[in-house]
């Protein structure tokens, strides 16, 4: 099953250019601390299969982590579930850092919101 991966620079675009996309924190409470994507919810991996039917089914929701294996796992579980609208950052948070992007504190997180 295929996994549909964004780049940083896309979806800096994207959110740039208004677009409502779900980014989802997987990592763990310790991770989250050193800082997350502007805007992030955070969901911990373990957490995925609990929380997936609350997950938005009209706007893309792009699960990030560290440095994307985690997150592609998820999005592959995730489409195995039928959720379609999943899209893996490639690279993770690594990725978007080394792009010079935001890194917002911890604080600024909402959690289960979608």
């Amino acid at each position: 099953m295929l996994v549909k991966e964004i780049e940083a620079t896309e979806l800096q675009s994207r959110l740039q250019a208004g677009e409502d996309i779900v980014l989802l924190d997987i990592r763990s409470d310790a991770e989250v601390a050193q800082g997350v994507l502007p805007n992030s919810e955070h969901l911990a991996m373990h957490l995925i299969p609990l929380k997936m039917q609350d997950l938005p089914k009209d706007k893309d929701v792009v699960p990030y982590c560290r440095s994307g294996a985690r997150s592609y796992h998820a999005c592959n579980f995730l489409k195995q579930q039928g959720v379609d609208n999943v899209l893996n950052l490639r690279g993770g948070i690594i990725a978007w850092a080394r792009q010079g992007y935001e890194i917002a504190a911890p604080q600024q997180i909402r959690t289960g919101s979608f």
